[in-house]
């Protein structure tokens, strides 16, 4: 395949670009988007550009909805004007579906969004569906669980896994929200990455979970973490944060059911290679 990025570079970083692929830094909402995907010839969007921190959606949910649905809705209507084949959305699991009322969640739960980031990727998502049926775009949503893994943003508020990686490579604890019994489901990237190559097929279309459908608690993570680091400091605790839920885990038998996708790594072998990953680029 021929690969154009386009990013704002607002959290990635360009050392962290394929050479192979054609590069260009613009935000989703420039007018010069659609110049772009028109000059490549591009035939499928991936969209994963969105603002992704649930702490920052309570801060500024205008901001929030800017990008993740403002954003969404333009690039959806360049790929309809451009006659593009297909439109892949990065949308979410673990906030969709709220407080859940059955563990794990699976598609049809009901979507209960508990904080201005869920709701965004959430009206996001009836827009992409407005644009499926509307106007015959071939689309594929992918509600991800917690993804974690190496070349993680170990610098904002969201990726508590590269979070705490970079503050133990450091010496210092690692800060946990609430009483650290919260629980998620963590999904490593390269899952998550086969399960995008599989979207490329045009049968692969709908709305998917893309999770391990199991609960870890963040105090099993953090012990698991302090382990691996060979450190021997004590988790701190901060106060709860506004707008994240208690307990989270998403059901994957859809995907698996239709296409045999299945999450291959376990827990504790991808928090070994993530903080690998970060020892070998602080050495």
């Amino acid at each position: 395949h021929s690969v154009t990025i386009i990013d704002d570079l607002s959290t990635g970083e360009m050392k962290l670009v394929n050479p192979e692929a054609s590069f260009y830094k613009l935000d989703i909402h420039s007018p010069e988007v659609k110049n772009v995907l028109e000059k490549e010839k591009i035939s499928i969007i991936n969209h994963h550009a969105a603002q992704i921190s649930v702490t920052e959606s309570v801060a500024d949910p205008l901001l929030d909805a800017n990008s993740n649905i403002i954003g969404t809705l333009q690039l959806l209507q360049n790929a309809v004007s451009l006659g593009i084949e297909k439109f892949i959305f990065a949308s979410t699991g673990g906030a969709m579906y709220g407080e859940q009322k059955f563990f794990p969640a699976s598609e049809d739960h009901p979507c209960q969004p508990l904080s201005p980031y869920a709701i965004s990727k959430l009206c996001a998502e009836y827009y992409i569906s407005y644009f499926g049926t509307g106007h015959g775009l071939n689309i594929t949503v992918f509600r991800y669980s917690n993804v974690y893994g190496p070349h993680q943003n170990p610098h904002g508020e969201a990726g508590v896994v590269a979070i705490f990686c970079q503050r133990l490579m450091k010496g210092l604890p690692p800060v946990i929200f609430g009483d650290g019994e919260q629980t998620r489901d963590f999904i490593h990237v390269r899952d998550v990455a086969r399960a995008n190559s599989l979207a490329l097929n045009p049968k692969c279309n709908g709305i998917f979970n893309v999770g391990t459908a199991k609960e870890t608690s963040v105090n099993y993570l953090t012990k698991g973490l302090i382990k691996i680091s060979g450190t021997d400091v004590t988790a701190e605790y901060n106060p709860a944060r506004n707008g994240e839920q208690r307990r989270s885990s998403i059901d994957s038998r859809k995907i698996f059911k239709r296409f045999g996708w299945e999450p291959c790594i376990s827990l504790e072998e991808g928090l070994v290679e993530t903080f690998d990953y970060f020892k070998n680029k602080a050495s």
